[in-house]
């Protein structure tokens, strides 16, 4: 596709506001598919770390 300039571009032919939309809701749904399991992974040592200092002190 050939654009006679960089707002045009932008502008997608007066689709812009779809386009770039959905490329940003992308952007964030690939984004949170990274953080939320690091996340989870990160909480899931803190709670297993407390478990097992917990049980040492029981002994």
């Amino acid at each position: 596709m050939y654009f006679e300039s960089w707002a045009d571009f932008w502008a997608m032919g007066k689709h812009g506001l779809y386009v770039w939309s959905c490329y940003g809701i992308a952007a964030v749904v690939m984004i949170y598919n990274i953080w939320a399991p690091l996340v989870q992974q990160k909480r899931f040592k803190q709670r297993y770390l407390r478990q097992l200092r917990r049980e040492a002190q029981q002994q």
